[in-house]
């Protein structure tokens, strides 16, 4: 497989140090389509390969194409405490139907230092019965921390599940100001 799919698109990636660990930025022509916690060599060689047979091209690393210089700027700037907001072209093209709604109306209704319940964020689209089904679309988010599913927590209070490991999640929502700081 070469580094184009079959309408030629390419798919590059970087690796950012960042305060949870080493993320994987991944971005199309179209924009960032991956984000993946803890980018270990081991991780890293498995999200590509499934981001390959996604996208049907074998991506490339590439931390200084174009095409990831804006996304790393940002990203770096939001662990540096400097930028709230991403402001970022978004390829879509990893999640469909009601996940992808889930996903943008958390992306556009759900701001920096706020967090919504998973049964709120359901009635938001529509369908205020399918708190689980929030959950399997956070679950299924590839593009954690731009698209900021660490947002979202049970109605008791609970900080609820993640896919980056609960500490990733309290520690971007001590970044947010939502939690306080851990101690040690």
């Amino acid at each position: 497989m070469n580094s184009h799919g079959p309408d030629g698109q390419q798919v590059v990636w970087a690796v950012v140090a960042t305060d949870i660990g080493p993320l994987l930025l991944a971005a199309t022509r179209d924009g960032l389509v991956n984000v993946v916690f803890h980018a270990s060599d081991a991780v890293r060689g498995k999200a590509l390969d499934r981001l390959a047979s996604r996208l049907g091209s074998a991506p490339v690393e590439a931390p200084d194409s174009p095409l990831l210089a804006e996304a790393i700027r940002q990203v770096e700037a939001y662990f540096a405490g400097t930028r709230r907001d991403f402001d970022l072209p978004l390829d879509w093209s990893l999640i469909s139907g009601f996940n992808r709604q889930v996903l943008r109306e958390l992306t556009s209704g759900v701001p920096f230092g706020s967090v919504v319940g998973y049964g709120d964020l359901a009635g938001r689209v529509g369908q205020p019965g399918a708190a689980q089904a929030v959950g399997v679309a956070m679950g299924s988010n590839p593009l954690p921390v731009v698209v900021p599913c660490h947002r979202v927590v049970e109605r008791d209070g609970g900080i609820g599940g993640f896919g980056g490991g609960l500490e990733t999640k309290r520690k971007l929502l001590a970044l947010e100001g939502v939690l306080p700081e851990p101690l040690f």
